[in-house]
């Protein structure tokens, strides 16, 4: 595999051998690596010196089950230190066709024009992208579809990223050619932005998969996850349920998002239940679809389709749990149809669900609009179309509206948004939050399903650094978390696959190996970037405002949250 190197000032596009420092790392791990070798951490994240970096994991491109995702990362204008973000979709498996260890876009443009990067094996090439800019993200896919056919893979960014606002993303299509898999958290999509790339197309036509170094080996390895897998009984429950099934737990634990994070239960959470969501859909039956994948040869698929009531119409592909926590329960809208229009619109976009629900948390709060008035929430969504200074301060977050509106409360650590899992209540994922590299971001590493007592401030470290280190090494393969029940009923598995692919010699340990070096990596970055110990702590009034109904607090000692990283 190479290394694809585009320059946006002289609009290059090079192919390297990859260094051998670079050879045994995937996805967020080689990420964190170019990161350091290339980009000075104090750099302004939306400058020159910054770079976007795209990297399949080391798994991707075999089919196997919920194991082709993209890991897209750079310097975060969000947080200000190393950001990775995760999607799902089918960029990652183009690349691996492609030849493609790694994309790393860097440079100015000269120019305020905007391109579309395509990227194939026939060529490459910068094309004009004029007719595309203020484009919502369905209508600039369907138009790039048409122009390069439907058999290509495509990352672009909405209005969001061409405002190079802080909560943007960058979204890929699904197996259905929709742009429904977002590399959500960070702001990634604004430093494609400030690149002038509205989209990347890749181009698989006459590509090859990769060889393996024991093909035998390898299919043998493959069919044994594949049966952990179909055989664990929480595939069943994300098929049946999706994300939204985690809602119950959170809910009765006490930490799903109610009023700005003012209470962890919701009176109304029925409205918003997976079970409710299942109803709805196979009630109105036509295009919805309960179980959905959002990648080809995907066997849990945990994704959705939500159609409207005729059943014709689809309002959104997926509705996950994190945007019905933040955008739902948290702003007290328990109205699943409002919530799929407000999910389009923030798709559409290109923005950050839990971000911009955050933000109108911390809205709301304000009193700038009334908790639980829908159409008010989706007018406010409307509003970061238009550029105005109102639409862009949702835009960039709830760290920033908190800021502007001067509200205490504001859900955030290291400046980005909390997931949907009150940390005074889920203690350990909160530890998580605080002390990740990443910024508060529940794929670093949730807790909920440890088998802890979750109020107790005195066992979340060890749950936490285990999912993080976990997290950090499955990122860095390429592999969906909910695929680690399948490896973890069949540990043995990610070691075949590895030594079958590549002709490695690793042990069964490999994993948390991967795992401890990216994070290592990945603090070394935001050490560099400025960042302390003080940077790893949950925000003031978490500490001290009790959180109905529990009256938990988030009371994990400093020293102890200093201690995550010893090992």
């Amino acid at each position: 595999m190479q290394i694809w190197r585009v320059n946006v000032e002289n609009q290059n596009v090079t192919q390297e051998p990859v260094p051998a420092t670079w050879e045994h790392l995937g996805g967020r791990g080689l990420q964190a690596r170019i990161l350091l070798d290339e980009v000075p951490p104090t750099c302004e994240p939306l400058g020159p010196y910054n770079k976007l970096i795209f990297t399949p994991g080391l798994l991707v491109g075999h089919m196997l089950s919920s194991c082709d995702r993209l890991s897209v990362g750079s310097k975060s204008p969000l947080t200000g230190g190393i950001k990775e973000s995760n999607a799902g979709g089918t960029t990652g498996m183009a690349m691996t066709l492609l030849d493609m260890k790694a994309l790393i876009i860097e440079g100015e443009p000269r120019t305020k024009d905007w391109w579309v990067l395509y990227l194939g094996k026939n060529g490459c090439r910068f094309d004009p992208a004029g007719d595309l800019v203020g484009l919502g993200v369905y209508a600039s896919a369907a138009r790039l579809l048409e122009r390069y056919g439907n058999k290509v893979s495509i990352s672009l960014i909405g209005p969001g990223g061409e405002m190079e606002l802080r909560a943007a993303g960058i979204q890929n299509l699904d197996k259905d050619r929709v742009p429904s898999r977002i590399n959500a958290r960070g702001g990634l999509g604004a430093v494609m932005g400030s690149k002038r790339i509205k989209a990347i197309v890749f181009d698989a036509a006459g590509g090859q998969k990769q060889p393996l170094a024991n093909p035998e080996a390898f299919r043998a390895a493959h069919k044994v996850y594949t049966q952990a897998v179909l055989n664990h009984p929480q595939s069943a429950v994300f098929r049946d349920y999706s994300t939204l099934g985690v809602g119950r737990m959170s809910n009765a634990f006490g930490g799903i998002p109610t009023r700005n994070f003012s209470q962890g239960t919701n009176p109304e959470f029925e409205q918003i239940s997976a079970e409710h969501f299942r109803e709805m859909v196979l009630e109105r039956g036509g295009e919805g679809d309960p179980a959905h994948a959002c990648m080809p040869g995907c066997t849990i698929r945990c994704s959705n389709v939500f159609a409207g009531e005729d059943g014709q119409e689809v309002i959104v592909s997926p509705v996950e749990y994190e945007t019905v926590g933040l955008m739902g329960s948290n702003l007290d809208i328990n109205n699943l149809d409002v919530i799929g229009r407000m999910n389009w619109i923030v798709n559409d976009l290109g923005l950050d669900s839990i971000d911009v629900g955050a933000a109108l948390g911390v809205a709301a709060e304000a009193g700038l609009m009334e908790f639980g008035d829908g159409q008010r929430a989706i007018e406010l969504l409307k509003e970061i179309y238009t550029g105005s200074p109102l639409g862009r301060m949702l835009g960039h977050g709830a760290a920033m509206t908190g800021r502007v509106l001067g509200i205490k409360r504001v859900p955030v650590m290291k400046n980005q948004a909390i997931s949907a899992y009150d940390p005074r209540a889920i203690k350990g994922t909160g530890v998580t939050y605080a002390t990740s590299p990443q910024g508060a971001d529940h794929t670093a590493g949730l807790t909920i399903r440890a088998k802890i007592d979750h109020l107790d401030p005195k066992v979340q470290i060890e749950p936490s650094r285990n999912a993080q280190i976990n997290m950090a090494g499955y990122d860095s393969l390429g592999v969906c978390s909910f695929a680690g029940f399948g490896f973890a009923a069949s540990p043995e598995s990610i070691r075949d696959l590895i030594n079958a692919r590549y002709g490695w010699q690793v042990g069964m340990d490999f994993l948390q190996v991967l795992g401890r070096e990216v994070l290592l990596l990945e603090r070394e970055f935001n050490r560099k970037a400025g960042f302390t110990k003080e940077d790893d702590r949950a925000p003031e009034w978490m500490r001290r405002e009790a959180l109905p109904p529990t009256g938990a607090v988030f009371d994990v000692a400093d020293d102890d949250l200093d201690s995550v990283f010893n090992w």
